[in-house]
């Protein structure tokens, strides 16, 4: 599959780089202490005038020692594949994140671990399968039930045991107070909010509950909440921490409802329905805009772009890994193109997303990488450079991509599993296995068709099998989904 390259003399553009495509490959696990991962290099080339520099394929830089890296993690919420304008989308102008992937390497064919918001972040967090846990199950987390028990260790809790600061700032979305929240899973700090959407200004959720805290206590702030969220973020890394460092900064932009800041009117429109009951007010059915959402999109741009100088400022830019990606696919406005399907399905507009990764002590700038790679990797991966071992009695599904990043090393064949109520799907090389609401099994060769159109299952029926075999046998492992109300 070709890779949609950026062309920096002209944003408005994008250009077609072909790339080898690389095999992708069987868990090394995360077990090496950081001076076992070999994180050295000379720094990253000084790069040539922008409007002289194109994609080129990635390849591993190597030569002095680099220190373990702080960790800036950053999801947009409901973004779609190709809603920035490195990524092909005709209006939206994202000139931050597209320099930011210029810094660094654009992957094109990065999956996130399900296809609504909290199954992804339990993934992420867990660097598991969602359905291995009871709150995974839940497509998304919708009550007081369920959430991420605070046992199961998690990319905070391990790399905090390897001695990183840790805070989470934005929506966690993984459980409710008392029995859930990030301060009992492993971050030391949280500020943000506990379920999956809230007004912008109000902070109210769907039944009309406060949902802005900062631990576990209440914080009033009725500002524009991404103006919020993008204050904290900067504040933490201009901060002189003293150890190593992971954030994670979770805003809630583009997700419904479709409120931009300056929006008071809709605002207090949308709070008068909560207030009065109508559940379905945050939803928004009734609201929003292709330009309404371009306007939100283009905010979180410029928001992570602030927070990108105050890390700058702070002197701390060369030895941060900045990673940033939507945490499943795009919903009702987004620009998925060529992309079918959206949020909640396993077709490939719910599940591909944007994904771009800067380290300047390590990785070299201007690069693409066409990898197949989803959440867990990137869990495994980043607990590998931090020197964290995972807990042996919750083993990883994803593969750290540290010696991919770091020495060049090629992956090995294995397979990306997907599962929803409803849906199934595995990826495996250029190959996808899909099966829909309507019970039949489809073979995609996404490398010639990512649109997902041409259905190959009749004409190689032995591949067909064998990629179903593999993901029952994955299925088989994981808890089964609660009968239905």
């Amino acid at each position: 599959m070709p890779s949609h390259a950026h062309d920096a003399a002209d944003s408005n553009k994008s250009a077609i780089s072909p790339l080898t495509r690389r095999a992708f490959g069987t868990a090394v696990g995360a077990t090496a202490a950081a001076a076992a991962v070999g994180l050295s290099a000379a720094p990253a080339a000084e790069a040539a005038p922008a409007e002289a520099v194109r994609e080129r394929p990635f390849r591993a830089a190597r030569g002095k020692h680099a220190r373990r890296p702080n960790i800036l993690f950053i999801l947009g919420d409901d973004l779609g594949w190709a809603d920035l304008s490195s990524y092909g989308s005709p209006d939206i102008r994202t000139p931050n994140l597209d320099r930011l992937g210029r810094q660094g390497v654009r992957f094109t064919d990065a999956y996130s671990g399900s296809a609504t918001c909290s199954p992804t972040r339990f993934s992420l967090y867990t660097g598991r399968y969602p359905g291995r846990t009871k709150g995974g199950l839940a497509e998304p987390i919708a009550d007081r039930s369920v959430g991420l028990e605070p046992t199961h260790p998690t990319l905070a809790s391990l790399l905090r045991g390897s001695g990183y600061a840790t805070a989470l700032i934005g929506k966690w979305h993984c459980g409710y107070l008392p029995d859930y929240s990030p301060t009992r899973s492993g971050w030391e700090e949280f500020f943000g909010n506990f379920g999956g959407a809230l007004e912008y200004y109000s902070k109210l959720g769907g039944n009309g509950e406060y949902d802005l805290y900062e631990g576990d206590a209440e914080y009033k702030d009725l500002r524009y909440y991404t103006r919020v969220l993008t204050e904290r973020a900067s504040e933490y890394v201009r901060r002189d921490h003293g150890r190593p460092w992971l954030l994670n900064l979770n805003f809630t932009t583009p997700h419904w409802p479709w409120i931009a800041d300056g929006d008071h009117e809709e605002s207090a429109e949308i709070v008068r329905r909560i207030k009065a009951g109508d559940r379905s007010a945050l939803w928004h059915s009734d609201g929003g805009s292709l330009e309404k959402y371009k306007e939100m999109v283009e905010d979180l741009d410029r928001s992570v772009g602030e927070v990108l100088k105050a890390l700058k400022r702070s002197g701390q830019e060369e030895d941060t890994l900045v990673f940033f990606a939507s945490d499943n696919g795009g919903e009702r406005f987004s620009y998925n193109w060529p992309l079918s399907g959206n949020k909640g399905s396993l077709k490939e507009g719910g599940i591909r997303v944007p994904a771009v990764l800067r380290w300047p002590a390590r990785i070299d700038a201007h690069q693409v990488s066409d990898l197949p790679v989803f959440s867990p990797d990137w869990t495994a991966t980043l607990l590998e450079l931090g020197g964290a071992r995972p807990d042996p009695a919750y083993p990883l599904d994803g593969t750290s991509l540290a010696g991919y990043l770091l020495r060049d090393e090629e992956p090995g064949e294995r397979d990306l599993f997907w599962r929803v109520r409803g849906e199934r799907a595995l990826r495996r090389g250029e190959w996808k296995y899909y099966r829909g609401r309507g019970g039949a099994d489809q073979l995609f060769r996404l490398a010639h068709d990512q649109r997902e159109q041409a259905d190959r299952a009749a004409a190689e029926p032995e591949l067909l099998a064998e990629l179903r075999a593999s993901w029952e046998r994955t299925d088989a492992g994981l808890l089964p989904y609660p009968a239905s109300s």
